[in-house]
């Protein structure tokens, strides 16, 4: 290794939250009483590095911004756009193109949202307050840190640690409450984290030995196409292409199976109900989008990678996808408690999610990043209205009839429901759902699995029938609407609920800009 290149302009969008990090830290031993400063340094950090993210947005054509760059080394191939440097190919730890860029984006923005519905009322804590304001804004920042690097990172140690620390601080939200069925839901996350994060080293590991490379990227996983040393260029111990190409499948599928318990696929889905249900709205809403874009960011830097093989459809995503969307759109209809009906559209949508996936294409990819996206930016104003709503009713504005006459209390708060429950189930005036269940089944119908379009469309006709029945009570008409009182405004949690409601009306109105933004 003769060299290493930084470029800390390409690093700022993970950088940013950092620096955030670090303030809130200082901030809370300066000024320990307000309860306000926390959030909104963790809010202005999650803005940067949203904005950070714009010029990798502008990439095309399979364009990167890369930076930790080393001059030969690893003895592995070039994975750089960059000049060879004497004689030397140059590998990169970090790549940000087009599709992660805008992942990152879609992290940062949610995460600003997340922060938005979870303001405090009163700017000052009381002696007998607790000080979890601070400890709450730490950890949603480092768990954003984690998603926007596991984005970019193009190595198995970054990718590993980076997709770690996007899953942990998650598991401290839940539990911060400290309410028994907030143990219960960390204690269920934290099992499944392990399981999954060991599944994930195993399948490292079989990358390295049929690769000989850490890098995750197509010309290492090219590299499994011909024999090579597997103790290093020693040709003493000789791994065949049959056996590489073997190894590299298994270890796909197990990286599959570890990233599906942070999806919620089934059948590693069960932490889900109990980790929502237990935790604060807040934290279920980071729980089902920055931790579902960094489960699918890890996965497609894979996916990616192995794409450039040609390997066939595969079977087990297939199995998955069907499972997960039958079974929680089924356990989506029997629930009354709008957070529980959440929870399993997250199965539900998590199947649609790796439905494309079962090619293994640049198609597949852009397909499942595409739905995923639409399912983030419908199910944050899903949960902002949820948000809103407990805080007018703290008893019982989780059931699904806390909805009644919502449009005579809130008409606007009822038009961003109605709009995310139709994005949700794919029907007007929710076009960019619609799009993207399009989407996402093109792949499906290219690689022939005619069998799984058929289940993938009677999983849609089920859908709408679950977002119907809350979209039903939003607008029905209820007599006793006076009784509640007049509706809370709240001007914080107001402005992140408008913010993700714009973002769903934009990309309603233009779901070609959704599809540009990803390249």
């Amino acid at each position: 290794m003769k060299g290493l290149t930084i470029d800390y302009g390409v690093l700022l969008p993970a950088l940013v939250p950092v620096s955030g990090l670090v303030l809130v830290l200082v901030a809370d031993l300066l000024m320990p009483r307000l309860r306000r400063v926390p959030y909104a340094i963790a809010g202005l950090a999650s803005l940067g590095s949203a904005a950070t993210t714009l010029p990798g947005l502008a990439l095309g054509g399979g364009s990167t911004r890369e930076t930790f760059c080393v001059t030969g080394g690893f003895g592995a191939p070039a994975t750089s756009s960059l000049p060879a440097v004497d004689g030397l190919p140059q590998v990169c730890l970090w790549q940000a193109d087009a599709l992660g860029s805008t992942l990152q984006l879609a992290a940062a923005v949610s995460a600003l949202v997340c922060i938005a519905i979870a303001w405090p009322l009163s700017r000052r804590r009381r002696p007998t307050d607790s000080t979890r304001e601070p400890v709450e804004a730490v950890l949603l920042l480092a768990a954003l840190a984690g998603t926007v690097v596991v984005a970019a990172s193009r190595d198995v140690g970054t990718w590993l640690v980076a997709l770690e620390l996007a899953t942990l601080p998650v598991i401290a939200l839940v539990a911060l409450s400290g309410r028994r069925s907030a143990v219960a839901g960390a204690t269920q996350l934290l099992v499944t984290s392990l399981v999954s994060f060991a599944l994930l080293v195993l399948g490292v590991a079989l990358w390295f030995a049929a690769t000989g490379s850490p890098f995750l990227t197509p010309d290492a996983a090219l590299s499994s196409a011909g024999a090579f040393s597997a103790a290093g260029p020693s040709p003493t111990v000789v791994v065949w292409p049959s056996v590489s190409a073997g190894l590299v499948s298994l270890a796909t599928v197990l990286v599959i199976a570890g990233i599906g318990f942070k999806l919620s696929l089934v059948p590693f889905h069960a932490w889900t109900p109990t980790a929502y249900a237990g935790s604060s709205v807040p934290v279920a809403t980071f729980l089902a989008t920055v931790s579902k874009i960094a489960a699918l960011a890890a996965l497609l830097v894979v996916l990616r990678a192995v794409a450039v093989l040609g390997t066939p459809a595969l079977l087990s995503i297939a199995v998955l996808a069907s499972l997960s969307m039958t079974l929680g759109n089924v356990m989506a209809l029997r629930q009354d408690d709008v957070v529980r009906l959440l929870a399993w559209s997250t199965v539900a949508q998590a199947g649609w999610v790796v439905l494309p996936l079962v090619s293994v294409s640049a198609l597949g990819v852009g397909a499942s990043a595409t739905y995923l996206l639409t399912y983030v930016v419908a199910t944050l104003v899903a949960f902002a209205v949820v948000a809103a709503t407990l805080r007018d009713r703290p008893g019982d504005g989780r059931s699904i009839a806390a909805y009644e006459g919502l449009w005579q209390r809130s008409p606007w708060r009822a038009g961003a429901l109605a709009l995310a429950l139709t994005s949700l189930a794919g029907l007007p005036p929710g076009i960019i759902g619609l799009v993207g269940k399009v989407t996402a089944l093109q792949p499906v119908v290219a690689e022939g699995w005619i069998w799984l379009a058929v289940v993938a469309a009677a999983n849609a006709v089920l859908g709408v029938a679950v977002y119907l029945r809350w979209l039903r009570a939003v607008i029905t008409a209820d007599t006793s609407a006076t009784a509640f009182g007049t509706v809370t405004r709240r001007p914080v949690m107001v402005a992140g609920l408008v913010v993700a409601a714009a973002v769903l009306v934009v990309v309603s109105v233009q779901p070609d800009l959704l599809l540009r933004l990803l390249g």
